[in-house]
């Protein structure tokens, strides 16, 4: 239970500040406001940021209920999480994180947006691999090491079986 408000504030905190408040200074600061009349380019960036936000939920609950732990580093998940979204990527949180901001970019139709959404990206990469990789080797090892032998960093693919009973979340 604890794990799961410490996660709920965790997503307040960063989605607001990723996804709502930083596009809005993005958008501002470029003198754009929302495309009209709603066409399917809206149509389809509202869709994608909806599915990215959700992504994101998913992985942040899976994170608390299973891992017993949140998404920052402060405070990990005690166990390896390789369930639920997990089964399919190694980073479906940034995958989700990412697909709402290129959803938004979409929806207002702005190039800084899509550059931004690109920097965050590069950004997410760099720390999986510097930062959340190495420590994530440290932390579980053999599981880990085998998790990864199956499980793409970044390109979806259906499960293949991880050794473990938690495939289900």
């Amino acid at each position: 239970m604890a794990a799961t408000v410490r996660t709920v504030v965790y997503l307040a905190i960063i989605v607001g500040l990723v996804v709502i408040f930083l596009p809005a200074e993005i958008l501002e600061g470029t003198g754009l406001v929302r495309a009209s009349p709603m066409g399917i380019i809206q149509f389809v960036g509202a869709t994608l940021t909806l599915a990215g936000v959700g992504l994101t939920l998913w992985c942040a609950l899976t994170f608390a209920v299973l891992g017993r732990g949140t998404p920052l580093p402060f405070d990990p998940p005690r166990r390896l999480v390789i369930a639920g979204p997990y089964r399919w990527v190694r980073n479906p949180m940034a995958i989700g994180a990412g697909s709402a901001l290129v959803g938004v970019a979409l929806f207002y139709e702005s190039l800084p947006f899509f550059m931004f959404a690109g920097l965050f990206m590069l950004a997410i990469h760099a720390m999986v691999v510097l930062y959340e990789e190495p420590t994530l080797r440290r932390m579980f090892g053999a599981e880990y090491a085998a998790y990864c032998a199956k499980v793409s960093r970044w390109l979806p693919h259906p499960p293949v079986s991880t050794q473990s009973g938690d495939d289900s979340a």
